[in-house]
């Protein structure tokens, strides 16, 4: 699998399954995923951990009039965005510039979508950064990764490329005092080396519990595989399981949402 992958720095508006009419951003190189994970569900392909470096980036001199006159234009035709949403090509928060871009935005929003919400999809390995926690905190929607609550699985599911682990991603969740959103992905598969997958199970769910009571989000989001994988041999889950597991959050008065 190639992957899908973003050709510029701004994208859109595309219908998005949890945040409604989109605009995307992409920090990221345009013809490589980039990212600190290499996880086997990913839609963007297989990563590398080599090859990239981070002076090859755009810098935000060139980012930032490129955002203002895209959303400019939008405005212009009255093009309703719900959502101004950093994805892309990897983990945005990569970026050295990520807080001088965030502000530069948050203004920029202001200006021409004051009522539209800041996202930004991540795989909260960055958090230890002062500065990526920073801009986080300043953005309306923080969306951070959080696909399992044992360390054995999450090194097999997101196969990081840096030197991470659970505890720490999950102690630095709590840094947002609650003002965080987690996104979680359920499926079942092998991977390539023959180990079995389930993040489904009772043992798997109530691990990752544990870590959502802690971690406390004002929301959770549960979802499937929604497009081709890099692993093929993964299944997608059925909203019945989704929604079984969805009530045990919603148990712990955390407002939950699944996505078929």
């Amino acid at each position: 699998m190639a992957g899908i992958l973003f050709d510029d720095i701004i994208f859109g508006p595309i219908h998005s399954r949890r945040l409604g009419n989109s605009l995307g951003i992409n920090l990221l190189p345009k013809k490589i995923k980039y990212c600190t994970f290499n996880c086997i569900y990913c839609e963007c392909g297989w990563g590398q951990s080599s090859g990239i470096k981070l002076e090859d980036l755009h810098p935000a001199k060139t980012i930032i009039p490129v955002i203002e006159k895209t959303i400019k234009e939008l405005s212009v035709k009255n093009i309703p965005i719900d959502s101004i949403t950093y994805a892309g090509n990897g983990e945005p928060t990569i970026h050295p510039e990520f807080l001088a871009i965030t502000d530069a935005l948050i203004s920029i929003r202001n200006k021409y979508y004051p009522n539209t919400l800041i996202s930004c999809l991540s795989n909260s390995t960055q958090l230890h950064r002062p500065d990526i926690l920073e801009a986080l905190k300043k953005i309306d929607n923080p969306i951070m990764k959080l696909d399992t609550g044992i360390q054995e699985t999450f090194l097999r599911m997101n196969n990081p490329f840096i030197t991470i682990d659970l505890d720490s991603i999950c102690h630095n969740l709590q840094l947002f005092n609650g003002n965080v959103c987690i996104q979680t992905m359920f499926l079942r598969g092998r991977t390539s080396d023959g180990f079995y997958i389930d993040n489904t199970t009772d043992k798997e769910v109530d691990a990752w519990i544990e870590r959502i009571k802690i971690i406390k989000p004002h929301t959770v989001m549960i979802y499937p595989i929604d497009r081709e994988t890099p692993l093929s041999d993964l299944q997608k889950i059925d909203i019945q399981t989704l929604e079984h597991i969805a009530e045990k959050v919603r148990a712990l008065k955390i407002k939950t949402l699944t996505y078929a």
